[in-house]
């Protein structure tokens, strides 16, 4: 039986989604800097696959794979709200309406509403953020460590909260948000933070940002859910730490689905088998 492969090819990462040989759906990810070890992967454990692609970087990674019949291709806006909406069918969770956000190597904001679903902001801030500013500002490159040294940072010195600002002044609102990402930096006047409080502070931004678009988006359409989605979360508690809670504080519901980044890849795949 030939393999069904959907495959999403980001702006840093190619994710893959396949059904296996027990109906199951598997998944792989691999660098979108390395196509060539995408095509390699696939030849030897998947030589006559059958393959949907989507993603930014779709037609680079066709150019690898020489066949006599087209690959067929997916808008990515389509294939991920696809895979979202395949996943929360699975999880019994079908809301009638919802902000969607997809944290990739930047963030696309939709809102989604029944069947139908419309972009309608986003930000360049997301995992490419992540990777460049953690990477000038300590030198390191490698996704996981930058995760795993994020987790033991603290953003106490890194950040200025409302209740700094307003420190025996009555409160205008709440004294734990953020006033300021980064400005306790200039305020502290403390040199050589460790790489651990920078990376918690990037994270921090992250997070912050993307939450504050989603929920005025979500304040704007009347939804209480925002589904947020994306590499970027996948193993990132930190991150999702941040998200949840500056959600809840603004009285809105933040769903996580179990496969973050893989929504794209899951969409390619339904489309080629027609499974949804």
């Amino acid at each position: 039986m030939t393999t069904k492969i959907g495959i999403d090819a980001g702006g840093t990462l190619t994710k893959i989604a396949y059904w296996n040989e027990n109906n199951e759906m598997v998944f792989e990810r691999f660098l979108s800097s390395d196509f060539l070890k995408v095509k390699k992967w696939i030849e030897s454990n998947h030589p006559n696959a059958s393959i949907c692609v989507t993603g930014g970087r779709a037609e680079q990674l066709k150019v690898h794979f020489s066949s006599s019949e087209e690959i067929p291709y997916i808008v990515e806006f389509d294939a991920t709200m696809n895979g979202v909406m395949y996943q929360l069918k699975l999880g019994a969770f079908e809301p009638k309406a919802a902000v969607i956000a997809n944290i990739g190597t930047g963030t696309s904001i939709h809102i989604m509403q029944a069947n139908k679903h419309q972009r309608i902001s986003g930000t360049g801030i997301g995992g490419g953020t992540l990777l460049g500013l953690g990477m000038a500002l300590t030198g390191i490159s490698d996704f996981e460590e930058i995760m795993k040294q994020s987790k033991m940072g603290s953003r106490a010195e890194i950040d200025v909260l409302v209740s700094d600002i307003y420190k025996n002044n009555k409160l205008p609102i709440k004294g734990t948000l953020t006033a300021s990402n980064f400005g306790g930096i200039s305020i502290n006047h403390t040199e050589n933070k460790s790489n651990s409080d920078l990376l918690a502070g990037v994270q921090g931004m992250i997070g912050e940002v993307v939450a504050s678009l989603c929920i005025q988006a979500a304040d704007a359409h009347e939804v209480e859910d925002i589904i947020y989605i994306g590499t970027t979360l996948e193993d990132n508690e930190l991150l999702q730490q941040i998200i949840q809670s500056y959600t809840v504080l603004k009285l809105k519901k933040p769903v996580f689905l179990e496969k973050h980044g893989y929504s794209g890849a899951i969409g390619a795949l339904l489309e080629n088998t027609k499974n949804f």
